[in-house]
């Protein structure tokens, strides 16, 4: 890396709180996949929209930050990284989801709790001029932000990178659905509503919403049992930083394991369907760094 890109990497490492041993992997693995981008974006005429998959604790949305100041340092090009997360629907229409349709939905974060049609707006927004604003979510009040709070940016952008856990996985056999995968399931799913009103979701509003990706990433846990510690790590974490006065909502592991069976089923079916659809796959060690490339 010239001195302006390492400079710009190692103040990226800094401001992230990562260790110094992330700079080798920026280098033999995502340095390169910046160059295949910029080639991709030089011919594509248009807004590259970029997906970035992965379970929870995989490092999606420090990826998607990173190449972001790797494209500026590069070839000066402009892009934004969007989470999937700031397209969830309002606590309300969750709420009246949870009452019409069924209660598991009051939960975000499968199909089905996701404003698609803003999040579908937004992407092609960013690809025409003028300003556009950036919804943003509020974990800490479970709500949409308010719309005067979301930061606004000067359209087209050369590249868009969308980051999200369950990003482009398809739906499901309907044969699948009918076999739980946890106690969530069994016990809180037990004819099955919920499970098919997140399948149908994927399989019909997602689609066009997936299809407008254009080149897709894939942060490959090992299995499904590491993403529950790493998410158990990141909880260590927050009551670590409650302790010190710092204020944030923490679950405990009861809590915790309940919370993450909203994931299990998709987060399975992701890790073994979604290598064969991704343009480059990285496959993660237990310790969350990069073991290898699969493909791309």
């Amino acid at each position: 890396m010239n001195s302006s890109l390492q400079a710009a990497v190692d103040s990226f490492i800094v401001r992230e709180k990562l260790p110094m041993g992330y700079l080798q992997t920026v280098e033999h693995w995502f340095v390169p996949l910046a160059e295949d981008l910029l080639r991709k974006a030089a011919v594509s005429h248009r807004t590259l929209i970029v997906g970035i998959s992965g379970s929870q604790g995989s490092g999606k949305s420090t990826l998607a930050a990173l190449l972001v100041v790797l494209l500026r340092e590069l070839m000066g090009l402009r892009s934004i990284n969007l989470s999937l997360d700031d397209f969830y629907h309002t606590h309300q229409h969750r709420q009246q989801l949870a009452h019409t349709v069924h209660p598991l939905l009051a939960t975000r974060g499968v199909p089905g709790t996701h404003d698609v049609e803003l999040a579908v707006q937004t992407l092609k927004a960013l690809g025409r001029g003028g300003e556009v604003a950036i919804p943003r979510f509020n974990k800490a009040i479970d709500d949409r932000a308010p719309m005067a709070d979301w930061p606004r940016v000067l359209a087209p952008l050369d590249v868009v990178f969308l980051e999200g856990w369950c990003l482009c996985i398809p739906c499901e056999d309907d044969s699948a659905l009918q076999s739980a995968v946890n106690p969530l399931e069994a016990h809180e799913d037990s004819d099955a509503r919920w499970r098919h009103f997140v399948n149908e979701q994927i399989r019909g509003p997602y689609a066009e919403f997936y299809g407008m990706v254009d080149f897709l990433v894939m942060l490959k846990a090992p299995d499904f049992a590491k993403v529950y510690e790493w998410r158990q790590n990141q909880e260590d974490k927050l009551a670590a930083a409650v302790a010190t006065g710092q204020h944030s909502k923490v679950m405990n592991r009861e809590q915790l394991q309940r919370f993450i069976q909203h994931y299990e089923r998709l987060t399975r079916h992701g890790l073994k369907v979604l290598p064969a659809k991704a343009d480059v796959v990285f496959e993660l060690t237990d310790q969350q760094t990069i073991a290898g490339k699969l493909k791309g």
